[in-house]
Order: structure tokens, then C-alpha cells, then sequence
């Protein structure tokens, strides 16, 4: 046993390096696939002539498919292989990214988009898993900042660019197109370097109501989550409505979960009894709010307030790339000599607050030189927070338990950014109505102000050609000098809100550590007691 077992490792050693890329890549598609929307949204609504409410099924569609992928990769991997599900989940991956670049029907693209929403969840868990399983952990802390470049910083960082860039060169359809290859590439190194799990299968007899409760529950709650904003909230009956089914389908999907048949679970939530898990998945959803609503924030205030191209606003996150990964790799080797992944987390936190009250500074006439300090700083306390957070969730953990804490580790982080941004985009909404009328107020006809400025607008247009109705366009560039102003500053109150969330979060992670801790004490000191009565 203990010679195949020997054999085992050293075929995985073998096979490490084209593991390790083989995984890397493979989340790479995904990390195009999910963030292509993003960019080319408005090209990919004109091309197949669909309204914004035909269009949002992409959006919610795909997010809610890579949940349902997550939740279902512990029971694939038990009816066939991690290997087996990561090469089958990359093979869909890059042929429905192939197809989504050859059609323009929009049903056709939805159907793909569930297809690449899907397979993506099982590639990232299958992946990660892999790599947690096939390596011993001294050797961790390098191989997860390996695949997180290619998870976390690529579409943080790198990957709004790449959009950017082929969109205003080329069209949206080589986005998908640029993922053929890498998915192909992806393909060739896990062949070259097949896993040589140590174990078999441990097969997991499927809840397949619960299953069902929660594809209820994701489709529903990401509908919520993603459409909330657009439809003023629980005012449209439609997301009331949605809300509760979701919420009682989530609240079914627990029922079937702790009183169904407990040989039969769509995921094992024993592993919340391991106190570095419990902490991860709550750090996890923080993570995720920051990430993804940082993600979000800066690409939007340049596109909207400082009127960038897509190409130019994603090459204000380019520079973020390196200090993510230097950042990351420098986490990795403090924590191979010895230093305890929890420090560096501070060490996130403060910095990912940093930069957000640098950013919170900036006006409608900045520029990339202007918040570059801010991005550079973002991109450093990232990787400072999400390589620790993923250690200290996965140390300790079975084999058996790999995958499931993997799949939710995931979800944490997903439902995590899709609640920051739900948020963020109301904040912006409410905070600018705001603005624009306390600005209002002040622009009233008779002020001096008003009159000087109206003057001077109108003298200049006259001067420029522009004799004929300069009063009335002098009025209408002051209207929209309010409307800029009150973005602005709704942006800038945004940045800040982030900043105030980790305020309020830290405590509370650093609360809920220590209670964690002590109620999984008592319950292994009970049990303990139990089995020696």
C-alpha cells in the first residue's frame, strides 16, 4: 500500500508543472467568459437586436449556472473523476466560447452562456481541488498564488484590458473567440499531465430535491441580486416575488439538507466543523463584496465621469497586475518561512481601505496618472488578503472534504460580489438623485453666481461661432455640468462606502474567528466526553 502510494506522489510530481498550468488556464477561460459582459454588452445588444430586459437573461443566466457548477462538482467528481470533470468541464467551456463567437441569435447565446456559466463553476472547483489534492501543503502557498492569478487577479486586473482593447479593435465575438485557444491549451497540458489522484472517487448519493430547491433559489436570488436596481427593488412585484421564492427555496434546500436522508446531500456542511473553514467562507462573502464591487466601481466611474474608452479604461487597472502579483507571490514565500497566513490579512484590509479614500478624491477631470496611486495600492492589499484567506480556509481539511469546501468557498465569494455590486449600483443610483438635487437648489435664476456663470458660457459660445441660441445651450452645459458633478460625487461616496464596509466588517470577522473557535471547542469536548461515556 505504502510503495503504490509512493508511486502515486511521484507521478503527480511528475505531472506537476502541467498540472498546474493545465488548471491555471483552464480558469482563465472562465475568467474571460465571466467578465466579457461587462465590456461588450452594448456591441452584443445591437448585433442581435436585443432589448436591455432580453439582454439581462446573459447576465443573471450565467451567474446563477456557475452556482448551480459549484454546488455539483463534489457529486461529478464522485461519479467519475476531479480529472475527468476538469477536462469535461474545459472541453464545454471552450467549444460553447467557439460557438457564442459564431452566432447572432439570442436564444442560441443564452443557451451558451448557461453552458459556460456551468461548466465554469466546475472547472474552478474541480481545478483548485486538484491542485489542493495532488500536492502536499508546504507547497501550497506557491500553486494557489500560481492559479490565482489566473481566478482572481486576471479578471480584477488584466482581463478588463484584453476586452477592452479587442472591443474597440476588433469586435466583442473575439473575446469568445480568444478563448478557443487557451481552452485548447488548457486541454494539452492536463492530457500531457494527467492527475494521479491518490484516492478513488468517494461516490455522493445526489438530494435531487434539494438540488432542484436550490437551482430555484440561484436562478431566483441572482434575478434579485442582478435586476434589483433596474426594477426599484421590492416596488416591482416581480422581484418581491422572486425574493420570497428564493428565499423559501434556500430555506427548503436547508430542510432537505439537516433533516432529509443524510446518505443522500447536495453538499456536506460537516466542514463548517472545521473552525479555519467556517472563518474562510465568512471572509470569503467580504472578499468577494471587495473585489468584485472594486472591480466594478473603477471601470464604471471612468467609462461614465471621465469618459474613457473601454480599451482606456481597462488599462487603469493594467498597472494594478504586477502589485497584485508581486503582492501575492511575496504573501506565498513569508508564509513558506514561517509566517502565519492571519497577518498578512490585516495587511489587506487597511490597504484595500487606503486606496479606497485615495480613489474617493478623484474629480471628472482626472486622469489615469491621477488615481494611479489609488489602483496600485488596491492591487496590492489583494494579494496581500486572498491567498491567506484561502489557506487558512483549506489547512486542516480531509481529502474527502476538499471539494465541498472548494464549491463553497466559491459561492461565498460569488454571492459576496454579486450583493457588493447590487449595492453599489442603488448606492450610485440614490447617492446621485441626491447630489443633482442639492446642486439644483443653488443654481437659481437671480443668484450672482448663476448669472456670472451663465454669461461667461454665453459670451464663450458667441465668441466661438455659436451667436444664435447661446442663452439656451449655455443653460443646457450648465444642466450638464450638475449631472457630472453629482455622479462624481456619488462616485466618491461609493469609494468611501467601501472603505466603510471593511470598517465594520474587520470587527466583525475578527468576532466571529474567535466565537467560531470556542463553540467548536465545546462541541469536540462533547463529543469527546460523549464516546468516552
Amino acid at each position: 500500500m505504502t510503495t503504490a502510494l509512493n508511486i502515486t506522489r511521484h507521478q503527480a510530481n511528475a505531472a506537476g508543472p502541467f498540472l498546474i498550468a493545465g488548471a491555471s488556464l483552464a480558469a482563465l477561460t472562465e475568467a474571460i467568459a465571466g467578465t466579457a459582459l461587462s465590456v461588450a454588452r452594448l456591441d452584443m445588444m445591437g448585433d442581435v437586436a436585443a432589448t436591455s430586459d432580453e439582454f439581462a437573461r446573459m447576465d443573471f443566466g450565467y451567474t446563477a449556472a456557475k452556482l448551480i457548477g459549484f454546488v455539483m462538482t463534489a457529486w461529478l467528481s464522485g461519479r467519475f473523476t476531479l480529472g475527468s470533470s476538469l477536462v469535461a468541464a474545459t472541453v464545454t467551456m471552450t467549444a460553447a466560447s467557439g460557438l457564442a463567437a459564431l452566432t447572432d441569435d439570442l436564444n442560441t447565446l443564452f443557451a451558451l452562456r448557461l453552458l459556460q456559466g456551468f461548466s465554469g463553476g466546475v472547472l474552478l472547483v474541480s481545478a483548485q481541488s486538484l491542485l489542493l489534492k495532488s500536492f502536499p501543503w508546504p507547497q501550497q502557498p506557491l500553486i494557489q498564488s500560481v492559479f490565482a492569478v489566473a481566478a482572481v487577479v486576471a479578471p480584477a486586473t488584466l482581463v478588463p484590458y484584453v476586452h477592452g482593447w479587442l472591443l474597440d479593435s476588433h469586435s466583442w465575438t473575439w473575446i469568445f473567440l480568444g478563448i478557443v485557444p487557451i481552452g485548447m491549451m488548457a486541454l494539452a497540458f492536463l492530457i500531457l499531465g494527467p492527475p494521479a489522484e491518490d484516492e478513488a472517487p468517494k461516490r455522493i448519493g445526489m438530494n435531487w430535491p434539494s438540488l432542484a430547491l436550490f437551482v430555484i433559489a440561484a436562478s431566483s436570488l441572482t434575478f434579485v441580486l442582478n435586476q434589483g436596481n433596474r426594477w426599484d427593488w421590492f416596488e416591482e412585484p416581480t422581484i418581491l416575488l422572486l425574493a420570497m421564492v428564493g428565499v423559501v427555496a434556500l430555506a427548503g434546500v436547508l430542510a432537505c439538507q439537516f433533516l432529509g436522508d443524510q446518505d443522500h446531500h447536495l453538499l456536506d456542511f460537516s466542514v463548517f466543523m472545521n473552525g479555519g473553514f467556517s472563518f474562510g467562507f465568512l471572509a470569503s462573502f467580504a472578499a468577494g463584496f471587495a473585489l468584485l464591487g472594486s472591480s466594478y466601481l473603477i471601470p464604471s466611474f471612468a467609462i461614465s465621469v471621465l469618459r474613457m474608452t473601454p480599451t482606456e479604461a481597462g488599462a487603469l487597472l493594467l498597472p494594478s497586475t504586477a502589485a497584485f502579483i508581486t503582492t501575492l507571490f511575496a504573501t506565498a514565500f513569508a508564509i513558506r518561512r514561517g509566517v502565519p497566513p492571519p497577518l498578512t490579512i490585516p495587511l489587506g484590509i487597511l490597504g484595500l481601505m487606503l486606496s479606497m479614500w485615495m480613489l474617493s478624491g478623484s474629480t471628472s477631470g482626472s486622469g489615469i496618472p491621477d488615481m494611479l496611486l489609488g489602483v496600485l495600492v488596491r492591487g496590492c492589499a489583494l494579494g496581500f488578503l486572498f491567498l491567506s484567506i484561502t489557506l487558512i480556509t483549506m489547512f486542516g481539511l480531509k481529502n474527502s472534504a476538499v471539494v465541498v469546501a472548494v464549491a463553497l468557498f466559491n459561492v461565498g465569494r460569488q454571492t459576496g460580489g454579486l450583493v457588493g455590486i447590487a449595492f453599489l449600483q442603488t448606492f450610485l443610483e440614490n447617492q446621485t438623485a441626491q447630489n443633482r438635487a442639492v446642486l439644483a437648489a443653488y443654481i437659481t435664476p437671480g443668484r450672482p453666481e448663476v448669472i456670472d456663470r451663465l454669461s461667461g458660457v454665453t459670451r464663450y459660445l458667441s465668441t466661438h461661432g455659436l451667436e444664435h441660441g447661446a442663452s439656451k445651450a449655455s443653460a443646457l452645459l450648465i444642466g450638464k455640468s450638475v449631472a457630472v458633478q453629482s455622479t462624481t460625487i456619488a462616485f466618491n461616496s461609493a469609494f468611501v462606502a467601501v472603505a466603510m464596509f471593511f470598517l465594520v466588517a474587520a470587527p466583525i470577522l475578527i468576532v466571529s474567528k474567535i466565537l467560531i473557535g470556542k463553540v467548536i471547542a465545546k462541541r469536540l469536548q462533547a463529543r469527546v466526553q460523549t464516546a468516552m461515556v
